[in-house]
Order: structure tokens, then sequence, then C-alpha cells
């Protein structure tokens, strides 16, 4: 009896070898068309003379694929002619600018200059294309309304007062600025405050620390160039207040002082003062951080004067007080 197998479960057994080495038949794939993701975060402000466009190329493709390479940088400006707007119809009636095409992705910024558009309000949108010319959508859409260019303040000055740092600076016919501050730590300066009028007291600094200022200039939408930086390190010069109420009364083998207590944050001490009948004023006590004080050491009949001095941290005194009589009992 033969066991040679039929031909046909020879052929079924190679034919399912061949299957399994090769693996299962997929869909078939097709070339990438590496068309660029669409930009999303156009921003555009005016300036001083010029409009001030930001925008962030994606680093993929719609398909997921890493952008390697830009090909077009399509940035467009102006007037929407009315109607429906259509961006393509728009794009093609308005003006190209040349802005240079970068090596990778990521942040880009240009300026334009404003001057042919004041007095209009203008789009702008931005597109990218591979260099096989493949194109992304349009950006989102940005409206500027083009004003005459602010001028930049001029003469910032920041001075040290006792109540912080006060900055100054010159800007006629403008209304509206911005004040910027960077501590010296600090890589980038940030907005502090706002102001109505040509100065501003910044409260919050401390003394010994290294502060620069800015200041801009803006309305509505339109902005200034930037003036600045001001440099300053404020430095603990500024006395605290004279001491006031100063009251005397004659005790028991003593005179008794008290007065008002000083409320800057910065007070360390008082120090008193004293004249005998009519004498040169003495320094009898400090370190008094109380605004009281017992005179034991008084003779009877006597005629005594006193005045109060304020310290603070730094050791900076006060003026001393208007002085107060008494007679020793």
């Amino acid at each position: 009896m033969s066991t040679r197998p039929a031909l046909p479960c020879l052929v079924v057994l190679c034919l399912s070898l061949l299957l399994a080495a090769c693996g299962s038949v997929g869909e078939p794939l097709y070339p990438a068309l590496n068309i660029p993701m669409t930009v999303t975060d156009l921003t555009a402000v005016e300036r001083g003379d010029k409009i001030d466009i930001h925008f962030t190329i994606p680093p993929k493709t719609t398909e997921g694929l890493l952008l390697k390479e830009v090909g077009v940088l399509e940035l467009r400006v102006g007037p929407n002619a009315g109607g429906e707007f259509r961006a393509d119809t728009w794009a093609a009636s308005v003006k190209r600018l040349d802005v240079p095409i970068p090596k990778q992705t990521g942040p880009v910024h240009f300026e334009t200059l404003a001057q042919e558009f004041i007095g209009k309000e203008v789009l702008l949108a931005v597109r990218i294309g591979n260099p096989r010319g493949r194109m992304s959508a349009w950006s989102n859409i940005v409206a500027v309304g083009v004003e005459q260019p602010l001028a930049k303040p001029e003469n910032l000055h920041a001075d040290s007062i006792a109540q912080g740092v006060r900055l100054t600076w010159a800007a006629p016919n403008q209304t509206s600025f911005r004040v910027f501050r960077k501590p010296a730590q600090e890589k980038e300066p940030i907005l502090l405050a706002t102001s109505d009028k040509p100065e501003y007291l910044d409260a919050s600094t401390e003394y010994g620390k290294t502060y620069d200022y800015y200041v801009q200039a803006f309305h509505d939408k339109a902005e200034s160039d930037v003036l600045g930086p001001a440099s300053i390190t404020p430095k603990d010069i500024f006395p605290p207040a004279v001491p006031t109420g100063l009251n005397v009364s004659a005790g028991v083998g003593a005179i008794e002082l008290s007065w008002d207590r000083n409320t800057e944050s910065d007070f360390k001490a008082y120090q008193v003062y004293r004249s005998e009948d009519g004498g040169p004023f003495v320094k009898i006590a400090e370190g008094l951080e109380g605004p009281s004080y017992s005179d034991r050491k008084i003779e009877s009949g006597k005629h005594y004067r006193y005045r109060i001095s304020a310290i603070d941290q730094t050791g900076n005194p006060s003026d001393q007080s208007p002085p107060v009589e008494a007679i020793a009992p």
C-alpha cells in the first residue's frame, strides 16, 4: 500500500506555507501629500509706523507627518472689498508681503509699513505651502484698524522717593500708556500698569534690587514703539516721619513722656533728647521700641525740655520733634 500523499494535498500545504511566510495582503500605500497644517495663531497690531505680525508655522502636515521643509509662505494684507467674505477672492485682490521663507517651522515675526493703509481697516491672513506648492488652508483672519502712527514717548526718568520709584516721561497729545518693569533677575519685562498721564509711582519696589522700566503709548489697537530701559536700584535714604503728639507730665520721682506711634514699615526705634535749664539737647535714651519713656534722672525744681527722634532699619534718623517743657517735682 502506497504512503505518498495525494498531489492536491501537497499543493494546499505549499500555498499555506507561502502565505504564512509573506503575511497577509493589505491596502496599497499612496504617497503622502505633505500639506502643511493651517496656521491658527496669527496676530497683528499697529506699532509705531509699522504693522507688527506674529504667527507660528505648525510642525506637522495634515497627515500627522513632520513638515521637513517650508516651500511657500504667503502672507496677505489689504481691505475687505465688502459683501460676503471669501478668503481666496480677497487674497487675489490684496497685497502679498515679501516674507523670507524660514528654514524651519516655529514662530515667525514680520513687520510691514502701515503708511499706505492709514485710515482703513485691513485684514491679514497667511498660508503655508510645501516645496511642491501644495498649500494649507488660510489662517485665522485678523482685522487691524490703521491710525496715524503714535509717537514714541521721550525722556523716561526713574527716581527713588520714599514711597517707591517715581517714573516720568514726555509724550504730547497722548493720553494712555503702558508701563513695563523687568527686575534684574528676569529675562523679559512684564506689564506693570497702565496710566492716563505721563507719570507713574511704583510702590512695590524693594531697596537694593535693580529694576528696568519701559513705557509705551497706546490708543485703541494702535501702539507706539517702546521707550526704555530706565534703570534704577532704589536705596533707603529716607528717614521716618518726625514723631508727633509728645506729651510730658511730672510724676513721683520722674517725668513721664508719651507720644504717637510711628507707622512706617521699616521703623526700628526712638531716641530721646533732653535739655536742662535752657542748655543744649543731649541724647539720654535710644533703642526704644514703644512710644513712652520715664526720665528718672532729674532734680527737683529744674526745668527740662524734651525732643523725640525716630530711627528706621537702615539707621536713617528723623528730625527731632518740637520741644516740650516740664518742671521736675
